[in-house]
């Protein structure tokens, strides 16, 4: 049976005491769940994020990583870094690092293998811009940065891949892929692995859906059958918003 996982990524908010607080909010509201729940504060709040949390359920996980085991990165964390403070998890192709860091298929290509030989868990972020979606497109640019950063793997390393699928076009803009949208993409997805690999890969491997979910939509997004959670924004930075998310599924 998949995973369900509710990830709240964080991005660059909240200082040392907002980020206490919060999760202190969280471990006390936590509702039981069957579904894994995960948190991705920013680097400087990492460490602080793992001690507060040893007694919760709630895992940490980290925005990014560079693919270097060390070096002249300036500004970099690498993998060995996050495992030394006991932080296996990493969010990997998130939309704002390809648009806003120029990271390509290529490099994240390289940011997946070093993980996976560092034996991390990876939330594999990928999905489509407006303009490729009124184009038509979505279908093979979501094909093709799969094929590009994670089909030169081994089946066996996809029980550390976790997948989330961005609808770029709906994260910030107050649009949300329908249901359906989202059930129609995710099939898609489960679909294009199971024919690189096989279908028990496919069937095994989470896939969330990250674009804009928010209390009000999430129930609806979660019980479509090829939704396996959610990558949360904005709504994971509100204890309640994100309690109720989690709830949803």
């Amino acid at each position: 049976m998949r995973t369900k996982i509710v990830a709240g990524n964080w991005k660059m908010n909240k200082n040392l005491e907002e980020t206490e607080a919060l999760l202190s909010e969280l471990s006390a509201k936590l509702p039981n769940t069957h579904a894994e729940v995960i948190v991705a504060p920013t680097y400087v709040n990492l460490a602080l994020a793992q001690r507060n949390l040893q007694a919760s359920s709630i895992k940490v996980a980290a925005q990014n990583m560079h693919f270097a085991e060390n070096g002249a990165y300036t500004g970099e964390i690498s993998a060995d870094m996050l495992l030394n403070i006991h932080v296996d998890t990493v969010i990997l192709g998130h939309s704002e690092r390809r648009a806003y860091f120029g990271e390509d298929d290529e490099l994240l290509a390289k940011k997946v293998n070093t993980a996976l030989d560092k034996d991390m868990t990876i939330i594999f972020c990928f999905g489509e811009e407006l303009e490729e979606r009124k184009s038509g497109n979505h279908f093979s640019v979501v094909e093709s940065q799969l094929k590009n950063a994670l089909f030169h793997l081994d089946a066996s390393a996809w029980k550390n891949i976790v997948l989330a699928y961005e609808p770029v076009w709906a994260i910030g803009t107050g649009e949300t892929a329908s249901p359906e949208q989202a059930q129609e993409m995710h099939a898609f997805i489960r679909k294009t692995i199971s024919e690189a690999y096989n279908t028990e890969v496919a069937d095994e491997v989470s896939i969330l859906y990250g674009g804009s979910v928010k209390p009000g939509n999430a129930a609806d997004i979660f019980g479509k059958p090829d939704v396996d959670g959610g990558l949360i924004g904005g709504a994971s930075l509100k204890a309640d918003d994100f309690i109720a998310i989690i709830k949803a599924i």
